[in-house]
């Protein structure tokens, strides 16, 4: 995948040191003095760690604003189900005069993101990676976090499938149309709606020693069909992990072969997300195109 010279995600406003001190002050005081160390920005909020065990998640647009929320409302019902730790919320932040937004300060999990582990190596915790899924992907609530891009019949994402690849100098854009179009197709989640992720792709999986440490990131979290979280499987392993991971799912929660397929799918138009700004988000890239070539083959 190459440059569209398109420009990333817009940061609307970034947050200095001074900044994350000033919420800090004026809000949680006692942790206003720790250590802050600024881990990174991603597509829609800066991470800075403070001390050794906390961080710092804040917005870097209104339209990753909401997803805060809907991490407040639904980890702690969620976390005590999962066999992993997640990022619970342990204090909520608030908008002010100097930042329009609600923020959060969570747990630090030591660890290191599953892309940074060779694709052979992740096989190892394969199995654990499922196990979430499988004590996930329950029936959820009505009053679940909504999202419109994620738990949904896959087959609607095709014409925004087809314009990102437009954008993209791709020599198998024929080649992936036809294996979605194919894989698509498969019927529609009739079941209950369930728990959704919404993003376990590797950079939002935690690695340490390893072996599976945490699962972060949940601000897609939603209910609706399970697929698009079983796209992992393609995005984060090669054939033998991915064999161990369907395995463990299918013991647990037994999805029938339309459930894959619809996975599937999801596993090819999220390859081409990911690779939508190689420059700024290499790594993100890098996961499409790895995802990608597993889609297509796999």
């Amino acid at each position: 995948m190459t440059p569209t010279g398109k420009a990333h995600p817009t940061i609307e406003r970034d947050v200095t040191e001074e900044l994350a001190r000033h919420l800090l002050r004026t809000q949680h005081a006692d942790l206003a003095d720790l250590p802050l160390v600024r881990v990174g920005t991603g597509w829609d909020n800066v991470l800075w760690r403070l001390g050794d065990d906390l961080a710092l998640r804040l917005p870097v647009r209104a339209s990753s604003a909401p997803l805060v929320a809907y991490e407040h409302a639904a980890l702690p019902v969620l976390a005590p189900r999962l066999p992993v730790d997640v990022p619970v919320p342990v204090r909520a932040g608030h908008p002010d005069d100097r930042y329009p937004w609600p923020w959060s300060v969570v747990p630090w999990f030591d660890g290191r993101p599953a892309y940074a582990q060779p694709v052979a190596e992740r096989s190892a915790w394969a199995e654990d990676l499922a196990a979430v899924l499988v004590a996930l992907h329950r029936p959820a609530p009505p009053d679940a976090p909504p999202n419109a891009v994620r738990g949904v019949p896959i087959a609607p994402r095709r014409p925004a499938l087809v314009e990102r690849l437009d954008r993209l100098a791709l020599p198998e854009v024929d080649r992936v149309l036809a294996r979605f179009d194919d894989l698509a197709a498969a019927p529609d989640h009739t079941g209950p709606a369930v728990w959704v992720h919404g993003d376990p792709h590797p950079a939002n999986v935690l690695v340490a020693r390893g072996r599976l440490r945490a699962v972060i990131d949940w601000g897609d979290v939603t209910s609706g069909d399970p697929a698009s979280d079983l796209a992992t499987a393609w995005l984060t392993f090669d054939a033998d992990g991915r064999a161990a991971f369907r395995a463990r799912v299918d013991a647990g929660a037994r999805w029938d072969e339309a459930t894959w397929r619809r996975a599937q799918a999801w596993a090819l138009h999220f390859s081409v997300v990911l690779g939508m700004h190689p420059v700024e988000y290499p790594h993100l890239a890098e996961i499409g195109r790895h995802g990608l070539a597993q889609a297509l083959d796999g």
